[in-house]
């Protein structure tokens, strides 16, 4: 087993880590990755790869014991968990109807973890409509009610991506926990009267232009995926920032012809606004706005990561819709980064 990390440093378990999205900003804001947990195999050999310190139990949370989390985790007084579970089961396309879905239950699994070590953080991100499905004992209210048992404080709320410097119209519902000190969602750091909000251009404007179905030869992350010759003439007759509107009459899908929604598929982004929230399949360009803002393809892996806000040094692994996978699940490193800052803030506060 490998060590225990630094005493010095405060320490994060990842739980649901997928690529090490929350564990990236962790990492950036002076926390140390300890662990990172997870049962896709792809994630998992990103993760390893990223943070190739840090331990990785590729297991899922079902058949992890609390006892075993114990045993690495040293001194839960210095350490944080984060639990961003996958978040499907709540988006608005599923609208809560099916509340056998397992995946619901993955945030009061995250609880026993918590209620059995007691760190003294705890951080979760997911989307907003977590917090809407069953006000009194739906998964979330549940999971609030046990962190405050427990002797938790806690704050949380749905922010913008944006306010904090990711180039994306993501919004998220955001909750951290302090077991010893008050917290504090951060305050937003982009917008109005602060710094300007990122654009696709900030972030994605610098890369070598590579055609559809190609990969850059310097960085195999810039890759996007191939088109077929229909999809090839949609993107050309698509303008920056446009949709569908502006097809021909023999390019339009019979599905469209009298169904007006959906109208971020087949769209590119434009190049100085915010991307769309990215998904897991924001490298194809029927699945929504992912059409690069000029070039005929849609969005690289890289392209999207930068978008997420990963380093450009971090590298994915696995097929490149196992890639997309990875990037669309993450938290932004950049928004979870502004949250580390403000645990160590606090923590900081009660010495």
């Amino acid at each position: 087993m490998k060590n225990l990390g630094s005493i010095d440093k405060y320490k994060v378990v990842d739980f649901f880590s997928g690529c090490g999205g929350t564990s990236s900003g962790f990492e950036a804001a002076g926390f140390e990755v300890l662990a990172g947990i997870d049962n896709d195999p792809s994630a998992a050999t990103t993760f390893r790869q990223n943070f190739p310190d840090a331990l990785f139990l590729e297991k899922d949370i079902n058949d992890l014991m609390v006892d075993e989390v114990k045993a690495i985790v040293g001194v839960p007084e210095r350490t944080l968990f984060a639990g961003c579970a996958p978040c499907q089961p709540f988006s608005k396309q599923q609208q809560y109807s099916d509340s056998s879905d397992p995946r619901r239950g993955l945030l009061l699994h995250f609880l026993k973890f918590i209620q059995g070590i007691k760190p003294a953080f705890v951080f979760v991100e997911n989307v907003p409509g977590i917090q809407k499905a069953d006000l009194d004992n739906g998964p979330f209210a549940l999971f609030v009610r046990g962190l405050l048992d427990n002797g938790y404080n806690i704050e949380y709320r749905v922010v913008k991506s944006s306010d904090f410097g990711v180039p994306q119209t993501r919004k998220r519902l955001m909750l951290m926990a302090s077991l010893y000190t008050e917290i504090s969602i951060p305050q937003p750091t982009h917008g109005d009267l602060l710094q300007p909000l990122v654009t696709v251009r900030d972030a994605i404007g610098s890369l070598p232009p590579i055609a559809a179905g190609e990969q850059c030869e310097d960085d195999p992350d810039h890759q996007s995926a191939n088109l077929s010759q229909k999809n090839l003439e949609r993107i050309k007759a698509t303008a920056e920032g446009k949709g569908r509107e502006s097809w021909p009459e023999e390019l339009m899908l019979e599905c469209h012809r009298t169904h007006l929604g959906h109208s971020d598929v087949y769209g590119r982004l434009a190049w100085d606004r915010l991307a769309s929230g990215l998904t897991t399949k924001c490298i194809s360009y029927s699945n929504g706005r992912f059409g690069h803002p000029e070039q005929d393809r849609a969005l690289s892996v890289r392209e999207a990561a930068l978008l997420q806000t990963f380093p450009p040094t971090f590298r994915f692994f696995g097929g490149i819709s196992h890639k997309a996978k990875q990037v669309g699940n993450a938290v932004p490193p950049l928004l979870a980064q502004r949250v580390g800052e403000a645990f160590l803030k606090s923590a900081a506060s009660k010495t």
